[in-house]
């Protein structure tokens, strides 16, 4: 049987070039890396609406070939900007959930964490400004940073997933349980922002409270997650 030839004989002549002129274009993670530690500065310093690609190319001293081997356009640039910002987040809610012993002290916990972006100007100043630049349509489509919000809600959804398991939890379903927790918390960090009078430990309990009775938490076990404290025998 003869083997297949190419249909015409032009086409054995110039796949090698092509292949390697696609490797030499590929990705490079390296310069994908330089971008996003460019355009982060840049978002810091100016926000989404002040950010350009002109401008984060100057910062990284690359060019624009180098930006569409890489990223489509601003909004996928600060999407993926957004993305590691979240994976940051993510990784101080799991430390902060870490020692809780319970999943009740651990959706807690992370309520606790989110309300740091409200009430602690140390933490997540440039996951904040972003957020709320996202809210406000600064870039063109919010949707696209949903893959980092995904990956805040993961460590709560576990917790909700185990404490459903565990009967500390009554009807709920974690991906939806989630995304509720996370507007109460998220209305409370607006009305924060907006306001900057509300008292910290005030918020924490009401969203607590409000949280935990919408899991079908127990009132009693309600009064002593919010006292600090878990009675003994809580099957939590």
């Amino acid at each position: 049987m003869t083997a297949l030839q190419p249909e015409h004989p032009r086409q054995a002549y110039i796949t090698g070039p092509l292949s390697r002129r696609r490797n030499k274009l590929a990705p490079d993670p390296n310069v994908r890396c330089a971008i996003l530690a460019a355009a982060s500065k840049s978002l810091h310093d100016q926000g989404v609406r002040g950010l350009s690609i002109a401008a984060v190319l100057e910062r990284a001293q690359l060019s624009a070939r180098a930006f569409y081997r890489h990223f489509e356009s601003k909004d996928q640039l600060v999407a993926a900007v957004f993305s590691e910002m979240a994976r940051v987040e993510t990784l101080r809610l799991r430390s902060k959930m870490a020692n809780t012993a319970s999943p009740i002290e651990a959706v807690a916990a992370w309520i606790d964490g989110r309300l740091d972006l409200a009430f602690d100007d140390n933490t997540g100043f440039d996951l904040r400004r972003l957020s709320l630049e996202v809210k406000s349509g600064a870039f063109s489509s919010a949707e696209i940073v949903w893959p980092g919000i995904n990956g805040i809600f993961e460590p709560l959804i576990e917790q909700l997933e185990r404490g459903l398991e565990l009967g500390a939890f009554q009807d709920i379903v974690p991906s939806t349980a989630a995304k509720s927790i996370h507007g109460v918390v998220w209305a409370a960090t607006q009305r924060q922002w907006a306001t900057h009078h509300w008292d910290r430990n005030e918020a924490h309990e009401r969203v607590l409270r409000f949280c935990l009775h919408g899991l079908g938490v127990a009132p009693e076990t309600i009064e002593q997650i919010t006292a600090g404290s878990v009675p003994a025998g809580c099957k939590c």
